[in-house]
């Protein structure tokens, strides 16, 4: 029997429960198909960069895999037809515009008489697995990553021994989906700092093992140390799974080092569940306000502010060094991504949509689920969200989690100069010391766009608006 077997957001051979059922079956027949139909939420460009090193990676595991760009409601019965396949079978995922198309196509089969199968490759927990007492969705973290973690999670599916793979003739060629930027290609930053691929994820797992698992809890806000485990595009798109990272974690839980850190990584891998349980039962999540009495607050409009925002011109070191290093390496620390948020919505008062599109851009870790509900959490809008008059000062956010200012000069050389007691608000600095760190404000770096304490209370204002809807 013929299986076609829809790669998606799972471009790994190890825990890939569709391609081991696949396997079983007899004739393998692999696919990917660029969807590009959800208009809203199309991949960004830092995605399709990722997406065509991960895709190249993936063919040289299995040179079987046959490409296509379109519809897949439309595609995949013809492909069905050309491999005589007779069943087809993916990995889920979870976004709305996923949920619906991948429902349509499964009644389509049955309508056609063709097995339609679907697996979890990419959550710990089905989201509709963790519920309430009262048989709802959770809408706070912390309960429901204790309710996710009274669970057993299954184990990884071990790879298929032999893969009987036959590509289809009419499969596309990558190159001609062209999505590599050129004239100018703006990601020589990203290829010296990632490895898309199944193979680049596991060493990047096991240097976070190495390196960093046993100082995580301690160091995993700090921007100036490579302290974070940088697995969060490698999760987007699949090439290595939550299963592998709690199974490989669980032969460390007797080394007292190694297990500091565990704990609270693990935590991190809980947010990214809450994320998609999140999204999957509040499917406005990327686009609406999930608390409602935020559709009131006063936003502003400024195309000048936002564009020194993404620019990484805000007169804020620590922001703009965030925005910098999202744009040269399609990534930002943490911690960083907060700050950064924070002063975009509540420093600027600009709609945090308008953060979550330039994110979705940017970031070669875009995931929607993660994007939306940081983002909202960040606004206080969401769901066990930040309170709103929570309010990051970046100047204090720096002193404290990058002291000596290493993050900062790395990213805004033109301060790398200037002591440690200014290099966080070199506004602060006489003109003495602006003059021997060869800074002039306003030429070589911007003075800050906002006063924070006047930006301070006029974000709190704008709040009032919402109490008063609330």
């Amino acid at each position: 029997m013929t299986t076609l077997l829809w790669f998606r957001q799972d471009l790994r051979l190890r825990d890939n429960p569709a391609l081991a059922a696949a396997a079983v079956r007899g004739r393998v027949v692999p696919i990917f198909i660029l969807d590009e139909t959800d208009k809203n939420w199309a991949p960004g460009a830092a995605s399709r960069w990722w997406l065509h090193h991960s895709l190249n990676a993936l063919r040289k595991q299995l040179d079987a895999l046959s490409l296509y760009r379109g519809d897949p409601k439309t595609i995949l019965p013809k492909l069905v037809a050309e491999a005589k396949a007779t069943a087809v079978v993916w990995n889920r995922c979870y976004e709305p515009h996923a949920v619906k198309r991948d429902t349509a196509i499964k009644e389509r089969f049955k309508k056609d008489g063709v097995a339609a199968e679907s697996f979890n490759a990419a959550l710990l927990n089905e989201p509709w697995d963790i519920q309430t007492g009262s048989g709802g969705p959770y809408k706070v973290f912390t309960p429901y990553w204790r309710a996710a973690q009274s669970r057993d999670f299954a184990a990884p599916v071990a790879k298929p021994k032999t893969i009987d793979a036959q590509q289809l003739g009419s499969s596309e060629k990558l190159d001609d989906w062209k999505l590599l930027p050129v004239k100018p290609d703006w990601t020589k930053g990203f290829a010296e700092r990632w490895t898309p691929g199944e193979q680049g994820a596991l060493d990047r797992f096991e240097e976070f093992i190495a390196e960093g698992l046993a100082t995580y809890g301690e160091l995993r806000d700090r921007p100036d140390k490579a302290s974070t485990s940088r697995l969060s595009p490698h999760l987007h798109f699949g090439e290595i799974s939550p299963r592998q990272i709690h199974a490989r974690l669980a032969a460390y839980q007797d080394d007292k080092p190694k297990n500091a850190g565990i704990a609270k990584f693990m935590s991190e891998i809980g947010w990214r569940e809450f994320a998609h349980h999140l999204l999957y039962h509040f499917p406005k999540l990327p686009d609406a306000n999930w608390r409602s009495a935020f559709d009131a607050y006063p936003w502003r409009s400024s195309k000048a502010d936002l564009k020194a925002w993404q620019r990484g011109m805000t007169g804020y070191p620590l922001v703009d060094a965030g925005m910098r290093e999202l744009w040269t390496t399609g990534f930002m620390h943490n911690r960083v991504r907060m700050i950064a948020a924070s002063f975009l919505i509540k420093h600027l008062r600009l709609d945090w949509r308008l953060g979550e599109q330039w994110f979705w851009d940017t970031l070669v870790d875009a995931d929607l689920a993660n994007n939306a509900a940081g983002w909202q959490w960040v606004a206080g809008s969401g769901a066990d969200a930040s309170p709103y008059f929570r309010i990051f000062n970046p100047v204090a956010q720096g002193e404290k989690f990058d002291p000596n200012g290493d993050y900062v000069r790395r990213w805004c050389p033109e301060l790398s100069k200037l002591p440690d007691k200014f290099i966080h608000a070199p506004w602060k600095a006489d003109d003495d010391v602006l003059k021997a760190a060869g800074v002039t404000l306003g030429k070589d770096y911007p003075r800050p766009i906002v006063d924070h304490d006047e930006a301070r209370k006029a974000a709190l204002e704008g709040y009032q608006k919402v109490r008063k809807s609330g």
